[in-house]
């Protein structure tokens, strides 16, 4: 695991990884939660001040590892507290994240991947495409900066972050290894301790994965459903075309007994007049019925040239009514950051625009005049 060169991020390790770490270097795999508390509960990136470790341990380790974080690119607030990061990865690539306060919990959205593959047509980070995927330091990084350094207000259980999900840019099953690492990390009693029924990671519906997941790792599973039939979803989510609504439900009846909440949420976007109707909602119903299920009703956050609209409230409410007349638990998802660009993936967008254009002006005044 130690690799000649390049220093390996102690970050993206959980306890199992850090252990071998340990291992080795020919000490003891105790110095693992001892150099995860203070990583990820005292927020500590200097291995010399770790004092409960040998100064000959400390200057070793900081030989052959580090605790590096990205670094805050662009800022944006909310009026309703919800608050925006992009983050600047090594690589000169860009990621967002995003924190939203209410008034039990606090709900931190991490990203997985830098851009998308899957090309949803309703959703900006998959117009950017794909361009890698993210290490598990990079991921946990989110949640290390929101705990550490970026939230100022304490919730009343002290937490500054109660729960996480995996919905941010990217698709967390097409980068399996570094998203499971990562969920360990987030649930590990050494780390940062957050029950299973509180970080949540969403998929498209990569069926083949969904399986493994409950293998590897205990954590709550969402579906980005957002059409209720084959012939509409192939067109909102193109992963369909590969796994189809069939083996997509099949995958969730079989997560959802031995889920931490006994039930798998799927998410749905609701789209003016092309996934809203009444027809559409009893759709939805026929293919929940008898499923353990949550729906939650997420209203679109549209983003230049989308080529969709919002559904009205009162859409969103008729749909909400026909569901739960149906006996299915469903949720309307308040609007959050519609003062910020709050579809995800648009923030990045629109830093790198900008940066492309503040280097383009850069060249132009260095070029020497004709």
């Amino acid at each position: 695991m130690i690799a000649s060169g390049d220093k390996i991020n102690l970050l993206g390790l959980p306890k199992g990884k850090l252990e071998q770490f340990f291992v080795e270097m020919g000490e003891k795999p105790f110095r693992a939660v001892q150099v995860m508390k203070w990583i990820h509960q005292r927020g500590v990136t200097d291995f010399a001040a770790m004092s409960d470790l040998s100064k000959a341990l400390r200057e070793k380790l900081a030989q052959v590892a580090e605790i590096r974080i990205p670094e805050v690119q662009h800022e944006q607030r909310s009026r309703d507290g919800t608050i925006k990061w992009v983050l600047r990865l090594d690589s000169g690539n860009s990621v967002e994240m995003v924190y939203i306060p209410e008034r039990e919990r606090a709900t931190l959205c991490v990203s997985s991947q830098v851009g998308c593959a899957l090309a949803c047509t309703f959703c900006s980070t998959g117009r950017q495409g794909f361009n890698r995927n993210m290490s598990a330091a990079e991921i946990v990084a989110q949640l290390w900066m929101a705990e550490h350094r970026l939230v100022d207000t304490l919730l009343p259980s002290e937490r500054k972050i109660s729960n996480i999900v995996f919905m941010g840019m990217g698709e967390p099953l097409l980068n399996f290894e570094a998203v499971v690492d990562a969920a360990e990390i987030m649930m590990e009693d050494n780390a940062f301790g957050l029950s299973k029924r509180r970080v949540t990671v969403s998929t498209s519906g990569v069926v083949p994965a969904m399986a493994r997941l409950q293998e590897r790792v205990d954590v709550s599973l969402a579906v980005s459903l957002h059409a209720p039939n084959d012939a509409l979803r192939d067109v909102l989510v193109p992963l369909n075309q590969k796994y189809p609504l069939k083996e997509l439900m099949a995958a969730c009846d079989a997560y959802a007994p031995n889920a931490p909440t006994g039930s798998i949420t799927y998410e749905y976007v609701m789209l003016h007049d092309v996934n809203d109707t009444d027809r559409h909602a009893e759709e939805l119903i026929e293919l929940l019925r008898g499923r353990p299920a949550k729906v939650n009703l997420i209203p679109f956050n549209p983003f230049p040239q989308s080529g969709y609209q919002r559904s009205s409230n009162e859409r969103i409410d008729r749909f909400m009514r026909r569901l739960e007349a149906a006996n299915i638990t469903t949720i309307p998802r308040r609007t959050r950051g519609d003062d910020i660009d709050a579809a995800c993936g648009q923030l990045v967008g629109e830093v790198e625009d900008r940066a492309r254009r503040a280097e383009r002006l850069e060249r132009m005044a260095l070029r020497p005049a004709s």
